[in-house]
């Protein structure tokens, strides 16, 4: 077999096991770009987290816990433009509301590595 028929068999396994979703559910994703301003420990966490306060711009500030402890010390986060999703209701931990969900990518040893534009763009600019 050639190298691409062996995508295509490992692309319709994927499609097999994943649940594929419509444009109409994609669009219902609203994923932003926002400014970290703020990094505190968050010692009541499970596991190893910060509790971020992150800037949107005209959506405004919201609060997020990320467990992104292993790769990002708190001088790292502050300043950095990140990607989050930020219309899942607050979700309760431990003593404190999160309000958007940090993205990242997990690397092959499970650490969580932070998506962010790859130049500097306005805070709260739609991701698509």
């Amino acid at each position: 077999m050639n190298n691409l028929g062996a995508l295509n068999v490992r692309i319709a396994s994927y499609i097999r096991l994943k649940k594929m979703i419509s444009w109409n559910d994609f669009e219902k994703i609203d994923m932003r770009v926002g400014t970290v301003i703020d990094v505190a420990p968050f010692p009541k966490a499970r596991k190893p987290a910060w509790q971020l306060t992150i800037d949107f711009g005209p959506l405004g500030i919201l609060r997020s816990s990320a467990q992104i402890t292993d790769l990002y010390g708190q001088t790292d986060l502050l300043q950095r433009q990140v990607i989050a999703v930020v219309n899942f209701p607050p979700k309760q931990i431990a003593d404190f509301n999160s309000e958007c969900l940090v993205l990242g990518v997990y690397s092959t040893g499970n650490e969580v590595v932070l998506l962010s534009p790859e130049r500097p763009v306005t805070n709260g600019q739609k991701i698509g």
